[in-house]
């Protein structure tokens, strides 16, 4: 049987709406940093290869699973597997959800924080006529001052609670309207400008050439987690933003549109950055500190490196928070459906809340940087560890499972024909969310957790 929603929930006013919301959660850190990196380090156009068929295994059909779940009850994950779980035990699926998203807010946050102080500092010149050792020693500044790194973790989470308090309407929909369409376009800019750069003939070999030798056991199961992780599948975002869908929209094609907008973004942003790293002799593995040590070092040498700066600033900003919108959403929207809590209420009180659990994550670099959870590890990197390799894997698998064995195939295909998708599409989801989804996020979590070794 169908579940009726109330009718005061909001749903999105437009597919398109919706699809930019989406792509908006899926878009983030991973995209410009992560994915350029490993598809250059395990054999580029090859590695993309296995990557799409990855996001047609595991990506696309959990991203059309969490839409059932959400449109079919209309409720965030917990009340989700609730109504639809035969058996109370299945809504701990809901909750292992809710507080991967809490948890994993809490320090994406001060990310942002550090985002959010690198576009001030660009739109300020900060960067023009200092030397790698001072450019350098600004990241290190801003990772040992306790008022800077709390302070801007505020103002990220600030912002993005006041995005969530205003609705779906006139907050996260209008937001991401505006926020999408700025990342893509300052995005184009910014890749027209990397093309024109000397090192672009070897950035592009770097990013596309394939280069099958590369393609290991391991640099498979990158390929699956890389298709996984940034997708923000796992953890119930598509639960919640499926939950405000209408009932004629496609639920396959909307998960297709949002899976090419990810990996679009993935590899024009690679086209922005590599061909930069080979003109100046950049290391192309460089991590995180390529963003806040090493790219601010190009910048105070290009030719409008000032303007160029911000604008990579202020696209990775706008990533950061597409993100972490949907993933407060995610734990408001608990509140606002099983608490009967207004929507500003819960926004406010856990964006707060939030904010407070992550003030730990951005003073375990300076103040508290000799507490560990594990030997070695600082508490935000425990954090990332236990949501990277723990959390997300097992909901993503855990929600395949349901989907493909303990939701009826009645409910299922209902959903899956409302957007006029015809049997043969809901043969082939399906089977592979039965058979071929659940085993390659297994692998992927036996990998991660280091259950298996390569």
């Amino acid at each position: 049987m169908e579940i009726k929603n109330s009718k005061s929930r909001e749903l999105w006013l437009s597919k398109a709406g919706f699809i930019l919301a989406a792509a908006g959660s899926a878009i983030g850190l991973g995209n410009l940093w992560r994915f350029p990196y490993v598809t250059g380090m395990y054999g580029g156009g090859a590695f993309v290869l296995v990557y799409l068929l990855s996001i047609i295994a595991i990506g696309i059909p959990i991203m059309v699973a969490e839409f059932i779940i959400g449109r079919r009850t209309q409720r965030n994950p917990v009340g989700a597997f609730g109504k639809l779980g035969k058996t109370k035990g299945w809504q701990l699926v809901g909750w292992l959800g809710l507080a991967t998203g809490f948890i994993l807010l809490s320090y994406y946050s001060v990310v942002g924080g550090w985002i959010l102080d690198y576009v001030l500092k660009s739109a300020g010149g900060l960067f023009h006529g200092k030397s790698p050792a001072e450019i350098n020693q600004m990241f290190d500044m801003v990772l040992k001052s306790p008022l800077r790194q709390v302070f801007f973790h505020a103002l990220f989470l600030f912002l993005v609670t006041y995005i969530v308090s205003r609705g779906i309407h006139k907050g996260i929909e209008l937001w991401n309207k505006i926020l999408m369409p700025l990342l893509f376009g300052i995005l184009l800019l910014l890749m027209v400008n990397s093309l024109f750069s000397p090192g672009v003939r070897e950035g592009m070999r770097f990013l596309f050439y394939p280069d099958f030798s590369k393609i290991t056991a391991t640099a498979i199961l990158e390929a699956m987690g890389q298709a996984f992780f940034p997708l923000s599948i796992g953890l119930g975002t598509m639960i919640t933003y499926g939950s405000y869908l209408k009932r004629d929209v496609s639920l396959m094609n909307s998960a297709t549109e949002i899976c090419v907008l990810d990996t679009l973004v993935a590899l024009v942003a690679g086209i922005v950055i590599f061909p930069i790293v080979f003109t100046y002799g950049l290391a192309p593995s460089a991590g995180p500190g390529l963003f806040f040590k090493t790219l601010p070092v190009v910048f105070s040498v290009l030719p409008g490196g000032r303007i160029i700066a911000f604008l990579f600033f202020l696209v990775v900003a706008f990533a950061a928070l597409t993100s972490a919108i949907s993933l407060l959403e995610l734990v408001v929207a608990y509140f606002i459906d099983e608490r009967k809590w207004g929507r500003k209420k819960a926004a406010i009180i856990m964006g707060l809340t939030i904010f407070i659990f992550g003030v730990p994550s951005a003073l375990s670099f300076n103040t508290l940087r000799d507490i560990t959870l594990i030997k070695g590890i600082n508490i935000f990197n425990f954090l990332d560890l236990l949501v990277t390799n723990y959390m997300l894997p097992a909901g993503g698998l855990l929600i395949a499972i349901f989907c493909g064995w303990f939701l009826s195939r009645k409910e299922s295909l209902d959903e899956i024909r409302k957007g006029g998708n015809d049997l043969f599409f809901y043969r082939v989801w399906r089977f592979i969310i039965r058979y071929i989804a659940p085993v390659a996020v297994l692998l992927v979590f036996s990998w991660k957790a280091g259950v298996i070794a390569l």
